[in-house]
């Protein structure tokens, strides 16, 4: 009886024989170093920009934003509450294109506290624009209720002029920051890092500020503020430009700033060009363009390790396509792949199952349309794997195995962890110990009606949508024997659990998480 059962099960789980045998099929191995890490992501790498624009910030005949911005948006939402909450720890990021043209209610404030309003020749066409202390206020108790993370975005524009391109010179004022960095302080608001300026680095977007200037002012500021938070035991982290990654320009500033200045380098990503773009969706499926980001990440990496190893690389802001980004298809399933892909960063799956700790990860796949990534799981022991198949007729069958194993000709990928006496109280099926568990995880993405700008996504073929109550659905997986190969269909995003592979990397990441 029992063994039947177990039969039936893993035939539930698997796709049929005729269907498999029946379409375009790839099968491989992917190959896993568990012996070290290559990576570390930050504990709160999920990060989310609220910008600054009003409701009749428009593109390509669409006005997209409404009441989504920092002066706008409805604190009192409770969806938006357990969204913030279901993602913790979440990084949200207070900044956007108008960022530069904020003045703050507070202090000696000398012109009116006024919204934005259109304007003729105004960067991005918009007047300057005033943040008002009560709405300050209630975005902290927001914040504070939510448990989020706060990047604050500082106006670095302030004081200079305008040549007659679209270079600012001067020195920046900082009266006006550094008087709402002191309201800040007095009312008892955590901000985790102060961000100085948006989109001024190199050439700059519809603004510009020269390195050696830049780096100058982030020197004031880093002083200002060691001096404001002296008595405090946490003190915030600056970072900057927060722009367009442009190499001699990244390298002046970290030179001019020198060390213990910047704590990070951010960054923007918009890889797939404007929002118009009627072939934005195949752009997202496309894998050499996708794998074109990494020469960026490669050139910045070198750009800290020789000027500035002090500092870290923080993707700021990523959208794939500027100006809004792209109609019927940026807030559909299709961008997905795009997100996970390049920066997996906004997933609540990679949240819940993926670690800090990246492992190494080789396929000898092939197709360029079959993406992999290991990470060590999150809170447990064993190994969590994100699958992304961009091609649109293209199944994969894939087998796992550890780099060890695979040289040796070995057959099997699972052994007795030396944290197995913790297993109980990791796993979700209590009772059973690491070297029994013979079952790995599985959570296939894809969207509804395999149509790719669907705003549902089904996860193993049943919608995610929120309950009758308002509250996030459950997130549960699949179940398949451990031994079977992976199918992956084609155009989906696949996370797969191994909840005892071998990775000794992991299991010191976890006793660690156990003390």
């Amino acid at each position: 009886m029992g063994f039947f059962h177990l039969a039936l099960f893993v035939f539930l789980v698997s796709p049929p024989l005729s269907l498999v045998m029946s379409k375009d099929i790839e099968h491989g191995s992917l190959i896993v170093d568990g012996a070290r890490s290559v990576a570390d992501t930050d504990d709160n790498f999920i990060c989310a920009t609220i910008d600054w624009w009003p409701q009749d910030k428009c593109d390509y005949n669409n006005c997209p934003w409404g009441n989504t911005s920092i002066i706008n948006l409805d604190l009192s939402q409770p969806l938006l509450t357990k969204a913030i909450q279901g993602l913790k720890p979440l990084r949200i990021r207070i900044g956007g294109s108008l960022q530069d043209q904020v003045l703050y209610e507070v202090g000696n404030l000398k012109s009116p506290c006024q919204q934005f309003q259109k304007k003729n020749g105004g960067l991005f066409g918009f007047s300057k624009g005033c943040l008002q202390m009560k709405r300050w206020d209630e975005l902290n108790q927001f914040f504070n209720k939510t448990g989020a993370i706060v990047t604050f975005g500082l106006n670095a524009l302030n004081g200079r002029r305008k040549t007659k391109r679209a270079a600012w010179v001067g020195d920046w004022d900082i009266t006006n920051a550094h008087d709402f960095i002191s309201y800040t302080i007095s009312k008892g608001y955590q901000i985790d890092s102060w961000e100085f300026g948006n989109e001024l680095s190199g050439k700059g977007i519809g603004a510009n500020v020269g390195a050696a200037q830049y780096g100058k002012d982030l020197i004031k500021l880093k002083q200002i503020l060691n001096t404001m938070y002296h008595n405090y035991k946490f003190k915030p982290s600056l970072i900057a430009p927060g722009g367009f990654y442009d190499k001699n320009w990244f390298d002046k500033l970290l030179q001019v700033t020198g060390s213990g200045v910047l704590n990070a380098l951010t960054h923007h990503i918009y890889n797939l060009g404007p929002g118009s773009d009627v072939n934005l969706d195949s752009k997202i499926l496309d894998p050499e363009r996708l794998s074109n980001v990494e020469s960026v990440f490669s050139s910045m990496s070198e750009t800290i390790k020789k000027y500035g190893p002090w500092s870290a690389a923080w993707v700021g802001e990523a959208g794939g396509a500027y100006n809004s980004g792209g109609r019927d298809i940026s807030d559909t399933f299709v961008n997905s792949f795009w997100y996970l892909d390049e920066l997996g960063i906004a997933s609540k799956y990679n949240t819940k199952l993926m670690g800090k700790k990246v492992l190494s990860a080789s396929s000898d796949v092939l197709s360029p349309f079959i993406r992999t990534y290991a990470h060590c799981s999150k809170g447990r022991d064993g190994v969590t794997f994100l699958l992304i198949n961009l091609s649109n007729k293209t199944h994969f069958l894939l087998t796992i195995h550890d780099r060890e194993s695979k040289e040796d000709g070995a057959k099997h990928i699972l052994k007795e962890t030396s944290v197995s006496s913790h297993i109980k109280s990791a796993f979700s099926w209590v009772g059973t110990k690491a070297s029994d568990v013979t079952f790995r995880e599985e959570y296939h993405l894809t969207p509804k009606d395999g149509y790719l700008r669907s705003q549902t996504m089904l996860l193993n073929g049943n919608p995610l949508e929120l309950t009758n109550g308002g509250e996030i659905p459950r997130l549960d997986p699949v179940r398949s024997n451990v031994h079977s190969p992976i199918h992956i269909d084609p155009l989906s995003i696949v996370f797969i659990v191994y909840p005892n592979f071998d990775a000794p990397a992991c299991a010191v990441e976890h006793k660690k998480s156990l003390i």
